[in-house]
């Protein structure tokens, strides 16, 4: 038999409220001040993929409804829950408040690399994403529990923001 790709009908989608009903993953994710609203949706659309439990936008990060978030996003905006937030700080705050261990996904002196670290079952994330060009805010790092780094090997030293938040979803969804 051929390998037939499946047809939409076949994948057991559900919908945007049967999603809201899910059980809570104890992951956040954290858009600090991300500029690009196609980032934005894209991280939409991959927190609903991998079932993250809020989506906090931060500073100038664009805020549904809008048309580029959309476009990237394909009504994920509907199913995540959000919450804008003029300062990343705030939400910091208030997710540490709520138990939340903040790590910021950066480059650091003493970030921790992605291939080694194992999320404990049970312990809630905010998963901190930065800024295109400046990223996460070193205030936001400061505050932080720990630095979580994505190793990489070849030219480039990063990866853009919204690739960034596919690769650490999977990465704690495979452990929790």
């Amino acid at each position: 038999m051929q390998n037939r790709k499946l047809l939409n009908i076949e994948l057991g989608r559900i919908s945007a409220s049967e999603y809201k009903d899910l059980p809570e993953s104890g992951i956040v994710v954290v858009l600090d001040n991300v500029r690009s609203a196609h980032n934005v949706g894209s991280a939409f659309r991959t927190a609903d993929s991998f079932k993250a439990d809020k989506i906090w936008l931060c500073g100038i990060c664009a805020v549904p409804p809008s048309a580029d978030i959309h476009k990237s996003a394909l009504g994920a905006e509907d199913s995540v829950a959000w919450e804008h937030v003029a300062d990343t700080m705030e939400a910091i705050r208030r997710l540490k408040e709520d138990g939340y261990e903040i790590v910021s996904i950066e480059q650091t002196v003493k970030s921790v690399m992605l291939d080694t670290f194992r999320p404990e079952k049970g312990k809630k994330y905010a998963l901190v994403f930065g800024n295109e060009v400046a990223g996460v805010d070193q205030k936001v790092v400061d505050a932080s529990d720990f630095s979580l780094e994505v190793p990489q090997f070849g030219t480039k030293h990063s990866l853009n923001v919204s690739v960034t938040v596919g690769v650490i979803l999977w990465h704690f969804r495979l452990f929790i």
